[in-house]
């Protein structure tokens, strides 16, 4: 059998993580170190694997149920290689150090089992209740796999030129950057869209380090959820720009 499909093989590495293809991802496991994937991400395996669902702490499913940010992890150990993909969607190793990345849970394809994750709020500067984007904080030394749809675009940020970024866009930024979240219109107007422009709430980065953009403010339409109340409505939480934009196309 001949077909141009069988130049699409395997990529050898002896690295932890190797991309096969921007869209797909190898994790070699040695039955040593496992990886915590997202759940259903398995695309194929080689080896003696095992999946386990992840089960959370009281504090994480305490932080999931107040915030709606959290991580449906399924834990993979095993001796072989693992390969992890999410409908498409472009994959960025990251290597975590001392310095920490904060990042939209949703966006996350896989990391080291040995980092933490902590859910953090960014608060806009208005103070009104139920307007902050929670986020989760990684710490530790280890990598992470991230998504973005569409090739993304890295923003670097220092003391004297800061950078302002959609909230439905941000995908990760550098933990020691000071953040706050804003709207740039009237107090009276905050719960609309910016004018007749479509744009709403954005983030505003100071500091030293990176912000990282992608190129479109909502997931695929696979993970739209619709009737999740105001943080669904207004973009804040996970499924807020789809709520936005499905309420949007229906109205």
């Amino acid at each position: 059998m001949q077909s141009p499909l069988f130049n699409y093989t395997e990529q050898q590495s002896q690295d932890r993580y190797t991309l096969q293809n921007p869209q797909l991802l190898r994790v070699s496991l040695t039955g040593h170190d496992d990886v915590l994937a997202r759940k259903g991400a398995m695309v194929a395996y080689q080896g003696l694997m095992e999946f386990d669902g992840e089960y959370q702490s009281h504090g994480q499913r305490r932080a999931r149920a107040n915030t709606g940010e959290g991580l449906d992890l399924m834990r993979c150990s095993g001796q072989g290689t693992v390969y992890l993909a999410n409908l498409a969607q472009y994959v960025h190793v990251v290597d975590v150090d001392h310095d920490g990345m904060t990042v939209d849970s949703a966006y996350v394809l896989a990391l080291d089992s040995s980092l933490h994750t902590e859910v953090i709020a960014v608060d806009s500067q208005y103070g009104i209740s139920g307007t902050g984007k929670y986020q989760l904080n990684i710490s530790g030394t280890g990598k992470v796999a991230l998504m973005t749809s569409g090739q993304p675009l890295m923003m670097q940020v220092t003391p004297d030129k800061y950078v302002n970024v959609d909230a439905d866009a941000i995908v990760a930024w550098s933990s020691l950057l000071r953040v706050q979240m804003q709207a740039q219109t009237h107090s009276s107007g905050v719960w609309r869209r910016r004018g007749n422009t479509g744009e709403g709430w954005e983030l505003s980065f100071l500091g030293q380090g990176f912000a990282l953009v992608q190129p479109s403010e909502v997931l695929p339409p696979q993970s739209a959820q619709i009737g999740q109340g105001l943080r669904a409505q207004y973009g804040m939480g996970q499924q807020g720009a789809h709520g936005q934009n499905q309420n949007n196309a229906w109205n």
